[in-house]
């Protein structure tokens, strides 16, 4: 083939010598020259993204990168997440997807000048799960690359995953209980697995998953940063462990299978009617398709859980979908990308979001990250100023671990003659204002009506006490959000009294609300990982001023016109 390789310094560096040379160190040893077995492509991609790859426009994490025909690796790099992300080789998947003889010699191109310019242990691609995530790109698509290849470019791929291999498998026996830990043990199991030479690592990188499973989901099938996303991806590594193993005639051990019995269900409950995720505490709506698909291959047909998981309340009726986060958020290092967003809900109406959560700014920067962890980022009740969970004194927040969070006093589903009631209270701005916040949440049987209330009231003499001193100092100014899809067309109606808004599917929605509070149409944002800016969109809000320490708001959304013919059903299996 023939590769030319761009002469630079990478404008980021790798974690310094010591790892550099744990890595040359890994490239001593037995060198494969093949695969055991052809291994499958099961990492699916996206044609479009693959297409803008061959035109040269790369884009990771809110930033584009347009080559203009030369290499990525010679690019200088806007952020070390879009670094992690170009190293990591997700967008092989992309290329693959489209299959075409022009996509093959691309990836071919860029697999072998990063392993011409990287193997020595330089440049950023190095932390560990990077490694781990671009191994297992590079098995998944071993026959998409090496097809057409020389022997001695063969004899380099091969050479480059034993090293990946090494390096990765030497760092099982402390890998988190997080996504990363997880990607670590998968990707040297699936190496030793299916290339050859490469067998003696079965056994420790089978017992890392084990201990995984065991530590990190707990056996309601929950992982500790109630990260949706986050879960899901753990889910799809154990489905590919499962099948590589039996692939190789191997019987999956039962930590794997347990694990993947106890997540499936939970999934279910953080699943829109349009298969999308709900998405709170720093995970998007997940890749089109791939919670779905995940599921059907994990072969569990469990029911949902009607009384929730991982924090989070589920209601389906018609083809209304309602999700609430009902719990405190993770604490101490799990925190880091929590979310102040106790109580708040997103309703899917047929395939279309309607009320929903801003969603992390992780790939927007450090302010919009932190704007997205905030409780007015979130459709639910706020006292201005403030979040319902908080990071210490003088923290910026962005990434820094919540230190007082909202204490949960009930969450509860409860069914009800004309329909299902959700009933969430917590503490969070009692340590502030003395106020307890319960929300109450009944969608009616036909999934037409959903009536809501916003209670804030101070309970004990204490707290009455602490209310009356905030409210005579500057006064409690509240505001509930209700965030809107940037699909969603609303417009202030009944004299300002009410919003209509009308979804892409042709369904008309009104909110209405009992007169205790000023309406509003206000911007809002939406932040959706995979684009380069910050979607614009609206947000209802009704704001009041609390003089008394019990006050209580009504308010309600009702369809009044249903979709077009055609577009309304999409309940996926096993939908309560």
């Amino acid at each position: 083939m023939g590769h030319r390789v761009a002469s630079f310094r990478p404008k980021l560096r790798s974690e310094g010598a010591f790892t550099r040379s744990r890595i040359r160190r890994a490239a001593k040893g037995k060198k494969p020259n093949g695969f055991v077995d052809q291994p499958e492509p099961r990492s699916i991609g996206s044609f479009a993204r693959g297409r803008q790859l061959l035109a040269g426009n790369v884009q990771f994490t809110g930033h584009l990168l347009e080559l203009k025909g030369t290499s990525p690796w010679a690019a200088e790099l806007p952020t070390q997440t879009f670094a992690n992300d170009l190293h990591g080789f997700l967008w092989l998947d992309d290329l693959a997807a489209v299959g075409s003889p022009q996509s093959r010699a691309m990836a071919q191109e860029w697999v072998m000048d990063w392993i011409a310019l990287f193997r020595r242990g330089n440049g950023p691609g190095w932390e560990i799960s990077t490694a781990a995530r671009r191994l297992i790109r590079w098995i998944h698509h071993g026959i998409f690359l090496i097809s057409n290849l020389n022997k001695a470019e063969t004899d380099q791929f091969f050479v480059s995953i034993a090293q990946h291999t090494r390096f990765v498998s030497r760092t099982l026996s402390r890998a988190p209980t997080s996504l990363s830990g997880f990607e670590a043990a998968v990707a040297v199991l699936y190496a030793s697995l299916t290339v050859n030479a490469l067998g003696g690592g079965t056994t420790p990188a089978l017992a890392a998953v084990k201990s995984l499973c065991v530590r990190a989901i707990d056996d309601g099938g929950a992982i500790s940063t109630r990260n949706p996303e986050e879960l899901l991806e753990i889910f799809t590594l154990l489905n590919w462990a499962q099948a590589a193993l039996e692939q190789a005639s191997l019987t999956p051990p039962l930590e794997i299978t347990q694990a993947i019995r106890r997540i499936a269900p939970t999934l279910r409950v953080l699943r829109h009617s349009n298969g999308h995720l709900t998405r709170f505490h720093g995970g998007g709506r997940g890749a089109e398709g791939r919670l779905d698909q995940a599921l059907a291959q994990s072969g569990i047909r469990a029911s949902t859980p009607k009384d929730g998981a991982m924090g989070y309340l589920r209601v389906t009726a018609g083809t209304t979908t309602l999700i609430a986060d009902a719990d405190a958020p993770p604490r101490g290092p799990d925190s880091t990308s929590a979310h102040a967003s106790t109580s708040a809900f997103e309703l899917t109406s047929g395939k279309i979001p309607l009320i929903v959560s801003c969603g992390s700014g992780a790939s927007f920067g450090e302010e919009w990250r932190l704007a997205g962890r905030a409780t007015p980022s979130h459709s639910t009740l706020g006292i201005d100023g403030m979040s319902s969970s908080r990071f210490a004194p003088g923290s910026s927040g962005a990434d820094g671990a919540l230190t007082e969070v909202a204490t949960i006093l009930e969450a509860a589903r409860i069914p009800a003659i004309d329909g299902t009631r959700l009933r969430i209270r917590h503490a969070g701005y009692v340590s502030s204002h003395g106020l307890t916040h319960q929300r109450t949440l009944d969608l009616t049987l036909n999934g037409q009506g959903l009536a809501g209330s916003d209670r804030l009231n101070a309970v004990s003499p204490e707290d009455q006490t602490r209310f009356r001193l905030q409210s005579e100092r500057r006064g409690v100014t509240v505001s509930i959000r209700f965030h809107l899809h940037p699909d969603v067309n609303a417009q202030l109606d009944m004299n300002g009294k009410a919003v209509s808004m009308v979804l892409k599917d042709g369904a008309v929605w009104v909110f209405r609300h009992d007169g205790s509070a000023q309406l509003s149409l206000e911007p809002g944002v939406y932040l959706e990982q995979g684009r380069v800016m910050p979607r614009a969109a609206d947000q209802i809000v009704l704001a009041y001023q609390v003089n008394d320490p019990d006050v209580d708001v009504k308010w309600s959304l009702a369809r009044v016109q249903d979709a077009a013919a055609g577009t309304f059903e999409t309940r996926g299996p096993d939908d309560d």
